[in-house]
């Protein structure tokens, strides 16, 4: 059964294909390490073990009488509480909606169970996603699988951290500073931020939201990979979603080929701070990737795209947005919306039509200096985080090597800048600090690469072998 919950979601589905393994098993072992271990580590708080059972038990015997599995059959996965799954509660971390049911599934949600996938729940996230540090009223804090008394990160906290548990092998997730990225840094897991519109959306409040984005995670860059096949393409809901249907695959083995990758010449931009603060402690950690990706044979220089007007833009952008997700409820509910939250509305509330103009200016300042730089560099390689994962009882960062952070979103800059570029970013396990802690390697790839960057992440995965360290959960 332990050996069943170390293997990662490509060679699981080979395994069930080839009828070694029955999803009950699978299903079953992941059901018992959660409720084994997975107490401490609060990452999946709405379980769904019994159903999950009854849909193993089905699946077997669709593959008995001989029904073409997808690429997902019979594997255990868990739904961000985020997303809306029908009949099975969804919070959003938030006590107002401590006991909601929906009665639809989002567009994710959909395409993952239609691909076979077996979910075991709901993993946590802050209340409506606002930070990079999973706790919110309802659930508590999810915490670090390679030391309990640290953070997960988040807001996909809860997700990275079931997935470093091995609880699951594959989780969907979003991202509109980081919240894909982050925690998969803290975690030693791969996450990835597609192309706005590769993963379409839907329902959706915002019909040309590009900020905000759907994706996947997993333990591995093909595990990720796989899971991106069957989220991606075209969506007649989604009027914004990109064209492009995903790469056809026979079978989940056919990652493999997808990622192949020549990394020789590549030319990579690397940045060890993109001009931010970063703790000495990641600095130290990721300098040998720089290294590594030069023996793989790439091309690397000290450079970075020029992002000032980033941070204004973004948190304009940022604050619009929440007030017109939950500047109702923080107006109905006075003192029941927690301070992030209202915070963010209050900063939206305060905006001007001169306010969003100027943002919009800054934006495609960014892109047209983002396209320049794109043109010299394949890819650009920078920290994920800025910090390392922090005390699972600091609401957020505030200091970094001296340097005050002002907000709850001040530290996240490292990847909230990136998400002003509209480029496809990835998250991939880069080492630990000399206290045992993960570090990411963010890597950023030009418009809509987003397959090759993923050959390229997985070119550095297989050079490090950093993602096959299992912390130690009894």
């Amino acid at each position: 059964m332990t050996d069943l919950c170390q293997a990662d979601a490509v060679t699981l589905a080979g395994l069930l294909r080839a009828r070694e393994v029955s999803a009950r098993e699978v299903v079953a072992a992941h059901v018992a390490r959660a409720e084994t271990v997975g107490g401490p580590v609060n990452a999946i708080v709405t379980a769904t073990f019994e159903t999950a059972l009854a849909r193993a038990a089905a699946a077997d015997e669709d593959l008995a009488r001989g029904a073409a599995p997808g690429l997902l059959h019979g594997l255990p996965v868990a739904h961000k509480d985020l997303h809306d799954t029908a009949g099975v509660r969804t919070t959003y971390g938030s006590p107002l909606f401590a006991d909601y049911v929906p009665e639809v599934d989002d567009l994710v949600v959909q395409r993952m169970a239609a691909a076979g996938a077996i979910s075991l729940g709901k993993t946590n996230t802050p209340e409506f996603g606002a930070g990079s540090h999973t706790v919110n009223p309802v659930f508590g804090a999810t915490r670090n699988p390679y030391d309990l008394s640290r953070t997960a990160g988040g807001s996909s906290g809860g997700a990275a951290a079931a997935l470093a548990a091995r609880l699951i092998c594959l989780a969907d997730g979003s991202d509109l500073g980081g919240s894909l990225r982050n925690p998969a840094s803290f975690c030693n897991v791969v996450g990835f931020r597609p192309s706005p519109g590769r993963v379409p959306k839907w329902p959706y409040s915002e019909v040309a939201n590009v900020m905000g984005v759907s994706g996947p995670m997993g333990r591995t860059v093909a595990d990720v990979a796989l899971l991106l096949a069957v989220l991606a393409g075209p969506d007649p809901r989604a009027p914004f979603a990109l064209d492009a249907p995903p790469p056809a695959l026979a079978s989940p083995a056919g990652v493999a080929g997808l990622l192949e990758r020549d990394v020789r010449g590549l030319r990579v931009g690397w940045s060890a701070d993109l001009g931010l603060p970063v703790e000495p402690a990641v600095l130290a950690t990721l300098a040998p990737a720089r290294q590594v990706l030069s023996d793989l044979g790439c091309v690397v220089a000290d450079a970075a795209p020029d992002l000032s007007g980033a941070d204004e833009a973004f948190r304009t952008f940022r604050a619009n947005g929440f007030v017109k997700a939950y500047g109702a409820l923080v107006a109905g509910h006075p003192g029941q919306v927690g301070p992030n939250v209202t915070w963010n509305v209050q900063e939206g509330l305060a905006l001007t039509i001169d306010d969003l103009r100027r943002a919009t200016e800054l934006q495609a300042a960014v892109a047209e200096r983002v396209t320049e730089f794109f043109a010299s560099f394949d890819v650009l390689a920078c920290p994920v985080s800025q910090v390392a994962p922090f005390d699972v009882e600091l609401d957020w960062v505030r200091e970094i090597n001296g340097r005050p952070q002002q907000t709850y979103i001040d530290w996240m800059a490292s990847c909230y800048r990136i998400t002003m570029t509209g480029l496809p970013a990835i998250s991939v396990p880069a080492g630990f600090t000399p206290t045992g802690l993960p570090v990411g390697l963010q890597l950023v790839g030009p418009r809509r690469s987003d397959w090759d960057l993923l050959g390229i992440a997985r070119a550095f995965e297989a050079a490090t072998g950093y993602g096959r360290v299992v912390p130690a959960l009894s």
